[in-house]
């Protein structure tokens, strides 16, 4: 069972940036960032594969990047231009099997980290 750990959320406002970690014991073929603001469903944010192969939802790319390293057991998620709907609690989750995107079925989730983006 791998266990993740995210960290870095917070308060920020329109416009700012924010990095999101996450900690893993043990990092995985896919990796992946999710989101669910209060009243929605879970939306995918992107994904990373071990080669490196990137997915982004349409409506975040070239806002948010994310990034691995292996080496750390860390998942990164850089989020810049910040927006008020941007909040919501974000989430990592891990995939061993193959195929990496953010509609693919993700095995292993953290506790989330609160991002809220003030007007």
């Amino acid at each position: 069972q791998v266990q993740l750990v995210e960290s870095g959320g917070g308060s920020v406002q329109t416009g700012g940036s924010l990095i999101l970690s996450c900690v893993v014991t043990r990092m995985t073929y896919c990796m992946g960032w999710f989101r669910q603001a209060p009243g929605k469903e879970r939306e995918g944010i992107a994904a990373i594969s071990s080669g490196g192969s990137r997915y982004y939802h349409d409506s975040l790319r070239g806002r948010f990047t994310i990034s691995r390293d292996n080496a750390k057991n860390t998942l990164y998620l850089q989020m810049n231009s910040l927006k008020p709907e941007d909040t919501a609690v974000y989430y990592c989750a891990s995939r061993d099997a193959r195929g990496c995107n953010i509609y693919s079925q993700f095995n292993n989730w953290g506790q989330g980290t609160q991002v809220t983006v003030s007007s």
